[in-house]
């Protein structure tokens, strides 16, 4: 890899980790587009450690509430509100997780084409569209172990590239009755055990690896793209309760329809 393709893609996947537009067929198109080889894996896990930095950073405070909260519930001191919402978030990882250990090797030799993300990224722009239109008013504290459930299997589908982890998320989130907030809240402290169990996996595999490993490039890539992540969840939430979801949809259908017209 050489530099430019490092920042492109690494800001790319700052940018697009937490927005619902799919990271993942963001960084599956560029290399299409330009010509460029795979990234590789080491890379995959650089940016994946700077997404991780920044949404662990950006909610510290909450991340240590949630802890606190979840450590008195295992330690007999009772189930308050931080110990639940830490619970949804454990919980709601569960079924991704597994359909990554079923689907992964599936999904990621069947399911990485540009066909496969424009229908991906048009099928689960209209449902985001009606489900922001939907919205209620709750916060994520409220949320409970039906959301977890629908919002967990929702998160599962997002495997398929093009569908967007935070965006069908979100789509869930809204359904079950969250604002607008709540429901990127909840799914931003969702994506933290998922990069965490993505980012573990792909570690694993780079250790059975014998590529060599450019450190240099490594780490800017994993400093861009925690920069771009952390702005792109600070503008998003800052934004998100005037502007809601329209702009996301709108640049989902025009992506879709670009690429069925580029590639069938």
């Amino acid at each position: 890899m050489d530099w430019i393709q490092t920042v492109l893609l690494a800001l790319l996947q700052g940018l697009t980790e937490f927005l619902p537009i799919s990271s993942s067929a963001h960084l599956i198109l560029l290399p299409v587009i330009t010509g460029w080889p795979d990234q590789g894996l080491a890379f995959d896990v650089a940016v994946h450690v700077g997404t991780l930095i920044a949404v662990v950073l950006y909610f510290r405070a909450e991340v240590v509430e949630l802890f606190l909260g979840w450590l008195r519930s295992v330690t007999g001191k009772g189930l308050d509100r931080d110990g639940r919402l830490a619970w949804a978030v454990l919980l709601g990882t569960i079924p991704v997780g597994l359909a990554g250990l079923l689907f992964a090797h599936f999904i990621s030799t069947q399911l990485r084409g540009p066909l496969v993300i424009a229908g991906a990224t048009i099928l689960f722009a209209l449902p985001l569209w009606m489900a922001d239109r939907m919205r209620g008013s709750r916060d994520e504290h409220s949320i409970n172990w039906k959301d977890v459930l629908v919002i967990g299997m929702a998160q599962a589908l997002a495997l398929i590239p093009g569908t967007s982890r935070s965006g069908v998320t979100m789509t869930a989130g809204l359904l079950m009755g969250l604002d607008r907030v709540a429901a990127a809240r909840f799914s931003f402290l969702l994506s933290i055990p998922v990069i965490v169990l993505a980012g573990g996996f792909e570690t694993l595999e780079l250790l059975e690896s014998s590529a060599a490993v450019d450190w240099q490039i490594l780490g800017g890539g994993t400093l861009l793209a925690f920069v771009a992540a952390y702005a792109s969840i600070h503008f998003f939430l800052k934004w998100l309760p005037q502007v809601g979801m329209l702009p996301f949809v709108i640049y989902r259908l025009l992506l879709g329809v670009v690429l069925f017209a580029i590639y069938l």
